[in-house]
């Protein structure tokens, strides 16, 4: 597997868009810890990517394959994550202040002490994910599955529960 750059990953985002193919194929790639923010990862396959450590924040993830992933410890604040699939992603100790979820795919995703502040993760799929420990402090989870979710010591200060109502 070749060693990653923000460089090399910017040099493969352009080659792809040239060629007429948006889609870019990192299924596996080493990519920890690189500064990714701000780049154009629409659609992007990355699954069982390593990606822990990045910084990712406002970078457009939006429709990504992030299928168990690593993205430990990785600032995903302000991240375009809409309709992504993290299913059984492990997302402990990420940022994701800001985020917007919507639509996501985070089936039994490991989500343990993470910053999930004012995220937009509406219509969420959440089942069996485990958010013990994380702070969705006004998170807006309207219309989200929350089935079998672990939610032990989480921070729900004025998050929008699925129903609609406030929790408090």
């Amino acid at each position: 597997m070749p060693q990653f750059t923000r460089e090399s990953v910017e040099q493969l985002i352009a080659q792809r868009h040239a060629l007429g193919e948006p889609d870019l194929f990192l299924k596996g790639a080493d990519l920890s810890g690189l500064d990714l923010s701000g780049l154009e990862l629409h659609n992007a396959n990355l699954r069982e990517a390593k990606l822990n450590g990045c910084d990712l924040h406002e970078a457009d993830l939006s429709g990504a394959d992030l299928m168990e992933a690593d993205l430990s410890f990785s600032d995903l604040n302000k991240a375009e994550l809409f309709q992504a699939n993290l299913t059984g992603a492990n997302l402990t100790g990420v940022n994701l202040t800001f985020a917007h979820l919507a639509q996501a795919n985070l089936t039994a995703a490991i989500i343990r002490e993470a910053t999930l502040a004012f995220v937009d993760a509406r219509r969420a799929n959440f089942t069996l994910a485990d958010l013990s420990g994380s702070n969705l402090r006004e998170a807006k989870l309207n219309g989200a599955i929350l089935d079998q979710a672990e939610l032990t010591e989480a921070n729900l200060h004025g998050v929008i529960m699925p129903n609609g109502s406030r929790h408090e």
